[in-house]
């Protein structure tokens, strides 16, 4: 009889591959009956989001949007879920004792009550692949929330939070492509500056309590605290932590670096400024020695960038704008130099001059790449009519990325080619309320942006998600402009548009026959 616990093992590890999106087959000692073969990608089984409370302004309202591209199995012939829940609670880190002692025990416990209560109910519940499902919140007191989609639901599972304040504090158009949870996460751009008001969200998804550091580096490095470390987020918890309690030193240019102890946690700042309003600031890609910030618009008034090396070197890069006809060096900005562990910015000012375009880092020297992160902070309109939107640098679109809550008008996509042209294919899926899906093709040529109004489906009734599927050619690097006018104002959010993690890479395995038993 042939032996068959290697083939077991082997069939293990692919299934729990598919579950969690990691796997890892390690040749057992003493002789193997399998080998890896060639990798293969199956669709991911289980994914979770995370949605970060969406304000402190009773006049804000936030939409949901859930979306699943058609076409991901999931490896299951069940048809899965895909929810949106509230978190249990979502309370402020505080960093002063008194702060604590003065809050009422009596209303905490009935605001906790009423939130255990709402936690049972979906904000959002996806039905269905290739068509958007929709919920809302209201007030300051919304929770974030916790999400996870199985089955056939959770390849490219995406989800979007969008808020409107219209006036008084934080002002603005807030979006934000809810997150993965995470160990580790670099925030170029935020500021412990007067003028600024930035939090950083952490949500556990997780039924045990995660332990968050958070250090912050401005221009001349460390910016010393011991309050920063080891904040405790509640098990299916949010907190929020305002930076500027964190340390006494005010900067313009701050990076926040946030990693866990233990669990893990999604993580994103919410900025506030005085006079541009407020938006999310997400995360940048892993550091790398070249970059890609996507989705400049082509009416931004003001343009700073923000950079960071976590490394042991200085970073020296070269700036390029990938604008409509190619890649240029913009005069007077050609290049950046950032010391190690300190956050270098530059005003670009209105570096597009009427065309939309995107930004690319590359190391100044060539075999000298040194890794680094990096965010644009964009402004648009002046005086009191500005508003203001965060780009950080993303990875590229890959196999697809989808960015939801799109709406008949105010949706502007942003293609960027950095290396060789590319071809891509945009999807504008079936309306939440309505309509026919409609495809389009682009190509965009090497080294240069292309800017579109992106299709809309035949027919919408409510919100539309736009899916990019690389077809051919190069990296495509990709973000969606959302713009909303509100009192005479053109508010306006940036999501960029990494690829959607649907599938895994599982190792194939091959069987030696050699090794078996008759």
């Amino acid at each position: 009889m042939k032996s068959t616990s290697a083939l077991s093992l082997i069939a293990g590890a692919v299934a729990l591959a598919a579950v969690t999106g990691f796997a890892a087959l390690n040749e057992p000692s003493g002789g193997s009956t399998a080998e890896a073969g060639t990798a293969t990608r199956l669709p991911v089984e289980r994914t979770s989001l995370l949605c970060p409370a969406p304000g402190l302004s009773d006049l804000s309202e936030t939409a949901y949007t859930a979306f699943t591209p058609s076409g991901g199995s999931g490896g299951s012939a069940t048809a899965g879920t895909a929810e949106l829940l509230s978190s249990a609670k979502d309370d402020e880190a505080s960093t002063d004792d008194k702060d604590k002692k003065d809050k009422d025990k009596k209303d905490k416990d009935k605001k906790s009550k009423s939130k255990k209560d709402k936690a049972d109910k979906p904000v959002v519940s996806l039905k269905e692949p290739g068509k958007p499902a929709t919920g809302k919140a209201s007030g300051a007191d919304s929770p974030a929330l916790i999400g996870t989609a199985t089955g056939r639901l959770a390849p490219g599972w995406t989800a979007q939070q969008t808020t409107t304040i219209e006036a008084g504090d934080g002002r603005g158009l807030l979006g934000i492509s809810c997150t993965v949870p995470d160990t580790d996460f670099w925030f170029p751009a935020a500021s412990t500056a007067k003028s600024r008001e930035d939090y950083v969200h952490l949500t556990n998804p997780d039924d045990t309590a995660a332990v968050a550091d958070i250090e912050l580096y401005g221009p001349d490095g460390s910016l010393k605290s011991d309050v920063g470390e080891g904040i405790t987020v509640p098990a299916g918890s949010g907190v929020r932590v305002l930076i500027s309690t964190l340390t006494s030193k005010a900067a313009d240019d701050v990076t926040v670096h946030v990693t866990t102890r233990t669990g893990r946690v999604g993580a994103a700042v919410r900025a506030a400024d005085d006079e541009t309003g407020s938006d999310w600031l997400t995360a940048s890609a892993e550091p790398a020695g070249t970059v890609v910030l996507p989705g400049i618009p082509a009416d931004a008034t003001s343009v700073r960038l923000v950079a960071f090396a976590p490394g042991d070197d200085d970073a020296d890069l070269g700036i390029k704008l990938l604008g409509k006809t190619g890649a240029v060096t913009p005069a007077g900005h050609e290049e950046l130099h950032v010391k190690s562990h300190m956050t270098a910015g530059m005003d670009l000012k209105d570096i597009t001059r009427g065309e939309a375009g995107s930004l690319m880092l590359v190391p100044s020297e060539k075999g000298r790449a040194t890794p680094v992160v990096a965010a644009l902070r964009v402004v648009r309109g002046k005086g009191d009519k500005q508003e203001v939107a965060y780009i950080p640098a993303t990875a590229p679109v890959g196999a697809r990325a989808t960015v939801a809550d799109n709406r008949s008008k105010g949706s502007v996509l942003s293609l960027a080619a950095p290396g060789a042209a590319a071809t891509v294919k945009v999807t504008a899926s079936a309306g939440s309320g309505g309509g026919t899906p409609v495809s389009k093709t682009y190509k965009i040529a090497a080294g240069t942006t292309t800017a579109v109004t992106p299709p809309v489906p035949t027919g919408l009734k409510g919100t539309y998600a736009l899916t990019v599927e690389t077809q051919s050619g190069g990296p495509v690097h990709a973000a969606r402009t959302l713009t909303e006018t509100v009192n005479g104002i053109q508010m306006f959010t940036v999501q960029t548009m990494p690829d959607d993690r649907g599938t895994v890479e599982v190792p194939a395995a091959r069987q030696d026959l050699s090794v078996l038993d008759d």
